[in-house]
This record gives structure tokens, sequence and C-alpha cells, in this order.
């Protein structure tokens, strides 16, 4: 939070010496809701990074302009713990106390959803770049995402698994209470089952947050017949789960979704996971084009290849952007310009973003792809094929 509080205050002491005019002009505040500390503080490195590349080229504009004039932007960097209770209090926190003009995060479903509650309670625009279970944004008008849902999630890995491997027989290993990996567990269960026969996925195991010891599902899991596993964990979790199910003797393919998109999940897990295959929002290796850029800039800024936390906010950052600047000007009444961005963000179509062109429906999700990717054996994450709505 110290690295983009200061550039902010340096900035705007900046701006007031070398224009005056801009001196006495409203601040534009965006909060940032992530996981700093706590069980996945990547995702909370991964979005701060972007947010202060972001914040960067809006210094070298000398603001951000709307309807003509430019206007300092501050964001506001709050630390949710990884946990829903603190999302819901640095919600109301940088609603109430900072005053900002729209919320970038939580990213894990299970911060985001209270956290969304909060926002659309209090009329604030809110945009969770990573989170995909579909209570994120129902019936919460102001509440949008940068990222595909669960229930096209889902379906997309039942059919490439088919597709891919022939395979019939299934089995899921998922957190059952963490909102995520439990509602995409159970959208990919019935869409497999849907598309084989009820029964199917036959063997549905659970655990709890914070366990490390998963030798009894996984047990169950080979004595199932099942020919692979689907595990819809985040990166301090993939490790453990792929690890001793290859030490108890599993030897057929396993399969992730998007949340093992972070760069901590080949770092803790190593060989064990080359070859696997994810569902996500975007592939690092290959990228071309704004991707490209934005993978060259953000590595040689930081030392390592960013993930799809780190894309889908600098995304969710550039349509806050777009939103403000439709809105044509700032009125300095709070509650009329976070209006103004929520009715911008409605409209926004044909999107170009990093991770890909999105036009948002009325609930506020966006219609985009999603991306198979391969851990390669060097441990990149390989394009492998791209899968539409």
């Amino acid at each position: 939070m110290r690295k983009v509080a200061w550039t902010t205050l340096s900035f705007l002491l900046a701006v007031a010496l070398a224009c005056p005019a801009m001196a006495g002009k409203k601040t534009i505040k965006i909060g940032l809701n992530v996981p700093i500390t706590g069980d996945i503080p990547k995702v909370g490195e991964g979005s701060k990074y972007a947010a202060e590349m972001w914040l960067e080229d809006i210094e070298k504009a000398g603001g951000l302009e709307v309807g003509g004039k430019k206007y300092p932007v501050e964001i506001v960097i709050e630390d949710n713990e990884s946990k829903a209770e603190s999302a819901v209090k640095v919600a109301t926190k940088l609603i109430t106390d900072d005053e900002v003009l729209v919320i970038v995060g939580p990213q894990s479903s299970k911060q985001a959803v209270p956290a969304g509650e909060v926002a659309n309670n209090y009329e604030t625009p809110m945009i969770s770049p990573w989170s995909t279970n579909p209570d994120t944004t129902k019936d919460r008008p102001y509440v949008f995402r940068g990222c595909f849902l669960d229930p096209f999630q889902g379906p997309v890995l039942a059919n490439f698994i088919t597709d891919e491997f022939g395979f019939t027989k299934a089995a899921v290993l998922y957190d059952v209470a963490s909102d995520y990996p439990k509602g995409l567990a159970e959208f990919f269960k019935e869409a497999w089952e849907a598309k084989h026969s009820k029964g199917s996925v036959v063997a549905f195991e659970s655990f709890t947050t914070k366990d490390t010891d998963f030798s009894s599902q996984l047990t169950k899991i080979i004595k199932s017949g099942a020919q692979v596993l689907f595990t819809p964990q985040y990166y301090n979790e993939v490790a453990l789960i792929v690890q001793q199910a290859h030490q108890l003797g599993w030897d057929k393919p396993i399969v992730g979704s998007d949340s093992w998109g972070s760069a901590e999940t080949v770092e803790l897990c190593g060989k064990d996971c080359y070859g696997a295959f994810f569902s996500t929002h975007y592939a690092a290796a290959g990228a071309t084009g704004a991707t490209k850029a934005f993978i060259d800039r953000y590595k040689a800024e930081y030392g390592y290849v960013p993930d799809d936390v780190g894309a889908l906010t600098w995304d969710s950052l550039r349509l806050v952007e777009t939103a403000i600047q439709s809105c044509g000007k700032i009125t300095g009444r709070i509650e009329k310009d976070r209006k103004c961005v929520r009715d911008a963000l409605a409209r926004i179509k044909e999107f170009d973003g990093i991770t890909g062109k999105m036009t948002f429906t009325e609930e506020g999700d966006p219609i985009k792809c999603a991306v198979i990717v391969r851990i390669s054996d060097s441990g990149e994450y390989e394009f492998y094929k791209s899968v539409c709505p």
C-alpha cells in the first residue's frame, strides 16, 4: 500500500506545482479490495502490481481525462486478509470513509460475494476481476466482473476432458467451505453427468479450508475407478493435492480450473504438475500485441510473468477508466458520479481487453472466451485451445 500511496502523493504535489489549475480539482479515488496477506497473498500481489502499472500510465498522461479535463487519481489499497468478513469491512471502509468512486476486487469468490452485497447496498460500482461464482453479481446491478462464470467454465471443462481423452468416469476433489471451488465442482458434476450418465462422477470428495492431508479422499478416488481427477483449488492447495495423489499411486490426468493460473502453482508443485491442463482467462506463453506488451512490462518491473489475476485486474481498471471517461464529467457529488460509472459500465460493448473481448450482459457479466492451458515440461503455461460461448 505504501508504494502506491507515496506515488500518488508525489504525483499530486507535482501536478499542483506544475499546473495550478489542476490543484483544486477533485481527486478520483479508486478502491482496491485485495488479499495482501492470508491464504492467497500472491493473488493480492499480482493485483497490486497491475494497479501500480495502470496508475503509472495515468500519471504520465497528467491525470485521467474526463470531458476535456484531467483529474488526479488515487488508488486506495486495503488488505482483506483472504477472509470474507475482512472483505466486507474493507468494502464498507472504502465506500463510507474513503469515499471511493468505484471498487476493484475482491478477487476470490469467497470474499467477492459478501463484499458485492455491501457495494450494491451502498450503490457503489464494484468490479471483481477474478470471481467466477454467479452469486457475485446476481441481483446486484452495481456489481460487475472481468471474467467468465462457473456455469460456463464447468461445461467447458467437462467437454474438454471428454473430447481430449474420451473418458467417461470422473472424480472431483474440492473445498466445501469456499464459494468458488464448491460452486465450480457442482457445475462440473452437473455438466459431466448430463454429457455421460448419472453417477458417472464416481467420486465427489470434499475437504475444508486449511486442510493439508488429502490422503483419505484421494484413496477413495483411486479406488473409485475414476479416469480423471478434477480439482478447482487455489495454488496453495493444488501442489499438495497433486503431489499426494502421485505418492499414493495416481497416474492419470489431473485437470484444474482458472484458480490454477498463479505462477505459484508450478513454483510449489514442480514437475508433478507438468503436462496438466486447466481452464483460464489468458495464456502468457505465445501472447501477442497488447497482451505481450503487458506481460513484458510486468516481468521487467516485477521479475516474473503475470498470472491471470494480474491481467484481469489490468483489464478491470481499464474498464473502470473507460466508464469514468464515458460519464463526460465529474460532478463532485459522489452518489451521482457512482451511478454514472455504474451505468457506463453496463453499456460497454466489445471492449478489447488483454484477456479477450468483452460485452457486458444486464447482470454485469462479460461475454468472453475461456482458454485451455497446458503446463509444459519446462513449467510454462502454454496456450492449447480457446473455447467461446
